[in-house]
């Protein structure tokens, strides 16, 4: 399996397809792997490179706290490690934070940002779900799982039987899968998505970018999302109706190739 020593840390990625680099950054609990679906329909036009963050999956899981601005300097170590000198990065909810700092810390690095259900500050309310989501890892994994899904999806997932079974499986899967993130790593990844604070900075961000959200994400909240479009001075700003913290697989048929467009165009 292709590991590469960064930062002190052995993070564990996987490429797919060939063409320019498009750097896929995981959120809070998931390893690279959940980006299978998107990976597949944008590997024809662009190498993938699907990674697991440190704390999760078969990266390192050193004791924390994390922080956003650690975990961007994981990504730039990988970059040197493949001897990619700028890529495109898309980032999804704690990796749009990670995605931040990349583009904040090594602008150099980034031609272009996709920065999914992001913030650039953690408000009371937000931070207590990230402290919850702490103390619920100590449920049994399919309890776990489900906590998960009822933060990330809209009600109508819900309501369709063909996502509600596909919910159901996923609880089921969790309760066997092989490698669980450890508490540890959790809590690492928690305090770093809590801490991230970058709002007064991101009027630096100098990189095309696509800010895209769900209009009723209760997890990261659309005002949220908003923020960081209009604190980004080159930004686009796209959220989706009725859709929750899970947009991208709950309207895949329009993100996948909104996305793809977007990079070909601006990247």
């Amino acid at each position: 399996m292709p590991y590469a020593n960064v930062n002190g840390i052995r993070l564990f990625y996987e490429e797919r397809g060939t063409g320019e680099p498009l750097l896929l950054i995981m959120g809070i609990t998931a390893p690279g792997a959940v980006w299978e679906k998107h990976a597949a329909y944008w590997e024809p036009h662009f190498r993938c490179i699907l990674v697991d963050n440190r704390g999760v999956g078969f990266s390192d899981k050193p004791q924390g706290p994390y922080t956003t601005s650690q975990m961007a300097d994981d990504y730039a170590g990988l970059l040197e490690v493949l001897h990619i000198s700028q890529t495109r990065v898309v980032g999804v909810s704690m990796g749009g934070t990670i995605a931040q700092q990349l583009a904040l810390r090594h602008p150099e690095k980034v031609t272009a940002l996709v920065l999914m259900c992001p913030w650039a500050r953690c408000d009371r309310k937000t931070e207590a779900v990230f402290r919850h989501m702490m103390h619920a890892k100590r449920l049994r994994p399919e309890e776990f799982a489900n906590f998960v899904q009822q933060l990330i999806y809209h009600k109508s997932s819900w309501d369709d039987d063909e996502i509600f079974e596909d919910l159901m499986q996923s609880q089921q899967e969790a309760m066997i899968a092989p490698f669980p993130q450890p508490l540890h790593g959790l809590e690492g990844q928690a305090h770093a998505c809590i801490n991230h604070n970058v709002l007064s900075e991101l009027p630096n961000i100098q990189h095309p970018c696509l800010v895209i959200g769900g209009e009723e994400d209760m997890f990261v909240p659309a005002w949220m999302v908003r923020e960081v479009a209009q604190a980004i001075p080159n930004s686009e700003l796209h959220l989706y109706p009725e859709a929750g913290h899970a947009f991208h697989w709950e309207k895949i048929e329009d993100f996948n190739p909104r996305v793809l467009h977007w990079l070909q165009e601006k990247g």
